[in-house]
């Protein structure tokens, strides 16, 4: 099914991708554009929930539930005049201007709507990125990618249950039961990930899953640049490293992954690590449908090359931004960073080039402003660097980092609602159990 455009009828613009950028443009859109009547907006998302990217680490490690921290698209659409469409974009006619949405299926492969269409007359594409495991022998089907909310809740779910054969074990043997976890990639979400996961071992404690005990947990992460978090200062890199050690965290630095195995991780010289749960998190490339999709420029992992106008090289209606998008500031050598704090950036200024593009007016163009970067340690500890380059750790450090999807929350629901959320927030930590064993 088709949809045809009146003479009457508003511009529409078809936001496709949900994540942290797509849908804070969405809410600032619908609540300016699509409130007067000057606007007819769209979001398209492949799943009927959103959750911060950001918090992907912390929903494997079953720390924070996914359930409580997802938000539903219907009903947020809803109270910020967008609407909401379910669906997989497979391609784009730009002769045409729509996208082609993927049959919609359930979870069990029967189809629900066939396959269809929907106008635009601007397009901002924003679907993020996924892993990159640059072909990695036995990654696909040995390793698990926390790509998504669904990823993240297959790895809590792997978790949980060896801890539950554990237990079920101890009725039959003393001995001791081991756990081998192993981390590819010790970037942000690597390091991430491996600090809240020593913190679940010792939770499980508490919950009387008890029998495998955290010193016999190995948890090793794995980075082929010659220290972790190439992104922050050799300071922070240093301390970070420090903390993990005492983590008990096997740091392997300098260590090329060459294929990863059912029960363990091979790497360059031979070198096999053994892994029951394996997590992929080197590198980033941009969704493959992107890949020469409607004969738009992209570069080598996919991402649409976009000008200082956020608009794709090739067709001035179609916008992207976010980790699918290339966008190379005059003189620089590299891309602005795939990051949330760029997505948020451009999500605002693009908001305002949307509308000056509605009013006929000069296009504003995108500058990235550095805030820095933070790096969660687990509850006790923070390491990163804000603006100009401050080194900041410890407790002023943890409050930033935390602030970060407070800021998020405030830019879909405004600051009173934000305000609630954390007092709920507060409450459930308190009256609940500290990790999700379910």
């Amino acid at each position: 099914m088709t949809q045809s455009k009146s003479s009457n009828s508003p511009t529409r613009i078809v936001i496709v991708g949900g994540g942290a950028g797509g849908l804070e443009l969405a809410t600032r859109l619908g609540k300016s554009l699509g409130k007067s009547g000057k606007a007819q907006v769209l979001l398209v998302d492949s799943t009927l929930t959103h959750i911060w990217k950001p918090l992907l680490h912390e929903v494997a490690a079953g720390t924070i539930n996914s359930f409580e921290d997802e938000l539903n698209y219907f009903a947020h659409a809803s109270k910020n005049y967008f609407e909401f469409h379910l669906g997989q974009m497979k391609g784009i006619d730009r002769e045409a201007k729509r996208i082609i949405l993927e049959p919609l299926t359930d979870g069990l492969g029967h189809e629900i709507a066939p396959e269809r269409s929907l106008r635009y007359d601007n397009l901002v594409i924003s679907i993020g990125s996924t892993s990159n495991d640059f072909g990695t022998v036995g990654a696909k089907e040995n390793c698990i990618f926390l790509d998504s909310r669904a990823q993240a809740d297959r790895f809590q779910r792997e978790f949980l249950n060896l801890y539950l054969q554990a237990q079920a074990r101890s009725l039959e043997t003393t001995s001791p039961q081991v756990l081998n976890i192993a981390i590819i990639g010790a970037g942000a979400t690597g390091v991430e990930l491996a600090a809240e996961l020593h913190h679940a071992t010792h939770e499980f404690i508490r919950y009387g899953l008890n029998s495998i005990d955290p010193k016999n947990v190995s948890i090793t992460l794995i980075e082929a640049a010659d220290r972790i978090l190439p992104v922050l200062s050799t300071q922070n890199s240093a301390a970070a490293t420090k903390q993990l050690l005492d983590f008990n965290i096997d740091v392997m630095t300098s260590r090329r992954v060459t294929a990863i195995h059912p029960d363990s991780v091979e790497c360059d010289g031979g070198i096999l690590i053994p892994a029951t749960l394996k997590v992929w998190s080197a590198g980033i490339k941009a969704p493959d449908v992107l890949k020469e999709i409607a004969g738009l420029e992209t570069n080598r992992i996919n991402q649409l090359v976009v000008r200082p106008t956020l608009q794709t090289t090739r067709d001035d209606s179609i916008f992207a931004f976010g980790d699918c998008a290339c966008y190379i500031p005059e003189g620089a050598e590299r891309p602005v960073p795939p990051r949330a704090q760029v997505a948020n950036q451009q999500a605002i200024v693009l908001a305002k080039i949307l509308k000056a593009k509605l009013a006929g007016k000069p296009l504003p163009t995108f500058t990235f402003s550095d805030k820095g970067s933070l790096i969660s340690l687990g509850e006790t500890n923070t390491v990163g660097n804000l603006v100009n380059k401050i080194n900041v750790q410890g407790m002023f450090a943890r409050i930033m980092y935390l602030s970060l999807y407070r800021l998020h929350q405030v830019a879909l629901h405004g600051v009173f609602k934000t305000s609630v959320l954390m007092f709920k927030d507060l409450l459930s930590r308190t009256s609940g159990p500290t990790l999700k064993l379910h």
